[in-house]
């Protein structure tokens, strides 16, 4: 049986409002999809939350309930959707217009969809550059931005009657920006903000006006967003969870399930060559290369901290990791993933591996926008603020707390996510060491 709880878990009662800044096809996919399960349409596959289960004890115990009927998290009855973009099409024109769901399945849900219409954005077009729109806030400072960003979410919330409140960028990646003097304070941020600073992009923005208000905000890009001390900070002031960055979807999953299969089994590796086409819109953004270089750097680093070749440089201290996205319009959505790899086993003979994973990047990334929604929402009720390295799992380059290398293995993820929800509800952590099960049965 369970001990008492280990933290105090406010209820979940109520309603739970989700925003996502950007209502393009990773956004639409994700909430026509919980309308539609919520209609008996669909089945939630992908998602942890609706769909996996925990074993709890030993494994005589035969203890395994849905994780979503264990700890109390929010249901998806519960959910509230809102958000921002930079073209006026509510969800139903711009879910048609991303071409990700059948519109068979759209019709059955038009009226729910088409009621939800964006904000007027938070954009600038030097941040993505082949983008543009006229749905967008104008006439201020990025602090006056930040400040209408919160009216909307607090008018957002008393005209929807909600008791809480989520935040996931779903935006478009920006360009590739670095920590500077700007991002080091709260002070030095919000000073920044007031006079224009070029640092300061909009996803920064966004994440501001969340943790401000003390709304759990992650980050589904690549984007610099939150990962800097004056938000992460600003988080634990405000008590607000956060994580990021960029939502592991299609070829880094790939690589976060079979680089750790390599390690474990002491297998070498000489070279990793990835290339990608998409023609999503967000194959139009990557297109630039401003925006593709924060792609990459988060896409490469995956390989070199799951692999360690500091501690294996036999095996793979002279690895090369070339990663390449090309832009092709008549993919659209059905984003696909070339690997071609390059290891070599015993006695140092070599041999190949060839994946084509024609994947589909919205349906994929999805179930985790539903995933970190409701897990951030059970963060902030337990009371956990600043970085939650649990949802790495969630991530292509997970944010860490400062110092810490981060975690990419796949199955070290989810073991680390799935005994956090143990710790939380008093349960035991499971180590799989086995030594009870050995003495029981001698």
């Amino acid at each position: 049986m369970a001990d008492a709880p280990t933290v105090n878990i406010a209820s979940s009662e109520g309603r739970l409002g989700v925003l996502t800044p950007g209502m393009g096809a990773v956004s639409t996919t994700f909430i026509a999809g919980v309308l539609a399960v919520r209609k008996g349409l669909a089945e939630p596959t992908g998602s942890l939350t609706q769909m996996g289960t925990i074993r709890l004890g030993k494994r005589t115990d035969d203890r395994v309930p849905p994780i979503k009927d264990f700890i109390g998290l929010a249901g998806m009855d519960d959910l509230t959707f809102g958000g921002w973009d930079i073209f006026t099409d509510d969800a139903y024109a711009a879910a048609k217009n991303a071409g990700v769901l059948q519109n068979e399945l759209l019709d059955q849900i038009k009226e729910e969809l088409a009621a939800i219409k964006p904000m007027a954005a938070v954009f600038d077009n030097a941040y993505v550059k082949n983008l543009d729109g006229d749905n967008v806030k104008s006439g201020g400072t990025k602090w006056d931005y930040a400040q209408m960003l919160m009216e909307d979410i607090q008018r957002f919330q008393e005209d929807n009657n909600l008791d809480r409140l989520v935040m996931i960028w779903c935006g478009s990646t920006e360009i590739f920006l670095q920590p500077t003097d700007v991002h080091a304070s709260i002070e030095a941020f919000e000073a920044g903000m007031k006079n224009d600073d070029p640092g300061i992009a909009p996803s920064m923005i966004y994440a501001y006006a969340a943790l401000k208000m003390g709304i759990p905000y992650a980050n589904g890009a690549p984007n610099l967003s939150a990962d800097f001390p004056a938000l992460t900070d600003l988080a634990k002031e405000t008590k607000s969870p956060i994580c990021g960055k960029d939502f592991k979807t299609g070829q880094t999953l790939m690589k976060t399930i079979l680089a750790p299969g390599f390690k474990a089994r002491m297998l070498g590796l000489n070279g990793w060559f990835s290339t990608n086409i998409l023609g999503n819109r967000d194959g139009e953004v990557l297109d630039d290369p401003e925006s593709f270089k924060t792609k990459e750097e988060s896409k490469l680093g995956v390989l070199e901290h799951i692999l360690q070749p500091d501690l294996y440089p036999q095996l793979y201290g002279n690895m090369y990791h070339k990663v390449r996205i090309n832009y092709y319009p008549p993919r659209g959505d059905n984003k696909e993933g070339w690997d071609s790899i390059d290891i070599f086993g015993w006695l140092g003979y070599k041999m190949q591996i060839k994946i084509d994973f024609l994947c589909r990047d919205s349906i994929l990334a999805a179930p985790l926008v539903l995933d970190l929604a409701i897990f951030l929402d059970l963060a902030k009720r337990a009371g956990f603020s600043g970085i939650q390295e649990w949802l790495s799992f969630y991530f292509k380059s997970p944010q860490t707390l400062p110092g810490l290398y981060p975690e990419h293995d796949l199955f070290i993820q989810h073991m680390k996510l799935k005994n956090t929800l143990r710790y939380m509800a008093g349960e035991e952590e499971i180590t799989h060491l086995g030594a009870d099960y050995r003495d029981h049965y001698q």
